[in-house]
C-alpha cells in the first residue's frame, strides 16, 4: 500500500508542477525528491514512468 502512495504522490506533484504556469526550483527539487523516494520501492512500470518524470524535470532547466 505505502508504495502506490509514494508513487502516486510523485506522480501527482508531477502533474500539478506540470501544469503550474510559474514553476520554480524549490518545486523541481521537492519532486525529485518525491521520485527518489518512490523509486525504491516501484514496480519496473512505475519506475520507467519515474524516470520519465525526472527526463521531463531536466529539459525544464
Amino acid at each position: 500500500m505505502k508504495q502506490q502512495n509514494l508513487f502516486q504522490q510523485a506522480k501527482n506533484m508531477m502533474m500539478n508542477f506540470m501544469n503550474n504556469n510559474e514553476q520554480n526550483e524549490t518545486d523541481k527539487e521537492a519532486i525529485r525528491r518525491a521520485i527518489q523516494a518512490a523509486y525504491a520501492v516501484a514496480t519496473p512500470e512505475e519506475k520507467q514512468q519515474l524516470e520519465q518524470f525526472e527526463q521531463q524535470l531536466d529539459q525544464l532547466k
